[in-house]
This record gives C-alpha cells, structure tokens and sequence, in this order.
C-alpha cells in the first residue's frame, strides 16, 4: 500500500506518495494526472516523504537541495526513458520538447505525452521543458506554477 503526505507549498498544497523505500508520486493537489499510478493510499509517513519534504523546503528557499530522494516513477518503459531524461536538464537551464524528442530519437508529440504524464513533479523537473520559441507551453499543473518554478531557478525573470 502506498503511503501519502501532503506538504504546503508556496505554489499551493502538494501531494506526497511513495512506496515506503522510494518517492513515487508529487502532484499539486487537483493538478492533471493526479495521483496517477497509485496503488491504494493511505495518510502516512516514512523516511522518503520526510526526504522529499526537505527537498522542498530547500528548493521553494531558492536553494539547490543537498540530496535527492530516491524516485521510482510508474509509467511505462517510454515514459522512464523521457523522466530519465528530465533528470538530466541541469538546474536553471530549459530544453525544447523537439530537442528532448530528437536526442530520444522519437517524436515531439510522444515525448509532450510522456512529459505530461510525470507522476513526480519538480524532482523530476518537466517544467524545463517548453516551446521551440521558449514559450511556456503546457504543464499539468498549469502554467502559472511552471513559471513560477522556473522564477525559483532564475531562469524566468
């Protein structure tokens, strides 16, 4: 049985899950594609939510968090693939969906699907992926927040 948190964030409530050894899911609450890939929940606590907790306290400080807990997004082998990938997009620097789609050797629309779908928001950062032309195209919750993240790493002003 999955375990579930809440944490009060600056952008609004976030919902915490994880599987009692890794962090599985950070959605903010009602955002699309809530609580995707939950197995049945219930209020909870352990050393990766109280992990991930301080990840963001230090994150939404405008800070870089010292470490990471351990992530075990639930998708299908594309879907990790294109989270791996998220991982790799360095703090304070954004990709294109259409250059994140031809270094996976796929398709702008595929890999937009899979980003969409990223059931740990922020650790895993989808919200350094925008438009060929910058803009902020797109985030399942909503685009207000993907800016104000991208404000929190300095990279919108």
């Amino acid at each position: 049985m999955d375990l579930l948190t809440t944490y009060a964030s600056p952008l609004g409530e976030i919902v915490l899950a994880a599987d009692g050894d890794a962090l599985i899911g950070l959605w903010f609450s009602g955002q699309a594609h809530f609580g995707a890939g939950l197995r049945e929940g219930k209020n909870g606590d352990c050393a990766v939510l109280r992990e991930a907790k301080v990840w963001l306290d230090a994150y939404f400080a405008g800070k870089t968090p010292e470490t990471t807990p351990k992530l075990a997004p639930r998708g299908t082998a594309f879907q990790r693939k294109v989270w791996d990938e998220l991982r790799q997009i360095p703090r304070g620097e954004t990709v294109t969906y259409g250059a994140l789609a031809k270094k996976l050797g796929s398709h702008a629309r595929a890999v937009g699907g899979a980003v969409g779908r990223n059931p740990i928001s922020i650790l895993i950062p989808c919200h350094r992926v925008v438009g060929a032309d910058g803009s902020l195209t797109g985030y399942a919750g909503g685009t207000c927040r993907k800016e104000a993240l991208l404000k929190i790493e300095k990279i919108r002003n």
